[in-house]
């Protein structure tokens, strides 16, 4: 004897969105064309100026990246000293593009005349400059168009904004959906020991 519906033939499983489907074949495709151009490099200039390049890469990301976050250090302890003493309004100071410089230097550490050359690109400020302008309003237009009970709504309704310019990060706790307690029971005993 069975109870209730009877089980549907189709399951609804959910629809892999694009990235996961089209991410593995772009980094199965890069990977193949990188080591296709270092062969074609190495069988044009030798196999030593391939190492050399890729080795000069290596060094080169290094030292980006250390210069990067010695600059991140900075400008966060320089802005931190700035909101104690009450110079600057918190919020004021923009970021210089650390991630982006970062990112560059990761580039040119990865293995590969590809990334190396995308690597140099970001390196140049006006390039990085216009790719973080870009970068900041696709988030912020994603952020504007989430749908509510998703994870950007969540981020959008935990930033809220007093008139003075404050931030205050919070949570809303609703406690109107308590259950109400029977009067012959005795206190609750506590969950673990």
């Amino acid at each position: 004897m069975t109870t209730g519906t009877p089980p549907s033939s189709r399951t609804a499983t959910p629809r892999r969105s694009r990235v996961r489907t089209f991410l593995p074949l772009g980094i199965a495709a890069w990977l193949v064309l990188e080591i296709w151009l270092l062969t074609v490099v190495a069988g044009a200039a030798g196999g030593f100026t391939v190492f050399l390049l890729l080795l000069a890469g290596i060094v080169l990301g290094a030292v980006v990246i250390k210069r990067a976050g010695r600059r991140a250090f900075k400008n966060l302890s320089e802005t931190l000293q700035q909101q104690q003493s009450g110079a600057v309004p918190a919020g004021e100071q923009r970021s210089g593009g650390n991630g982006l410089l970062m990112l560059a230097g990761l580039l040119l550490m990865i293995p590969g005349l590809i990334s190396d050359a995308l690597g140099l690109l970001l390196l140049v400020p006006p390039v990085r400059s216009a790719l973080s302008r870009y970068t900041e309003r696709t988030i912020e237009r994603k952020m504007q168009s989430a749908d509510p009970g998703t994870l950007g709504d969540a981020f959008q309704q935990a930033r809220i904004h007093r008139p003075d310019g404050t931030v205050i990060q919070g949570e809303v706790i609703k406690d109107d959906e308590r259950p109400a307690q029977r009067r012959d029971a005795g206190p609750r005993p506590p969950i673990a020991p």
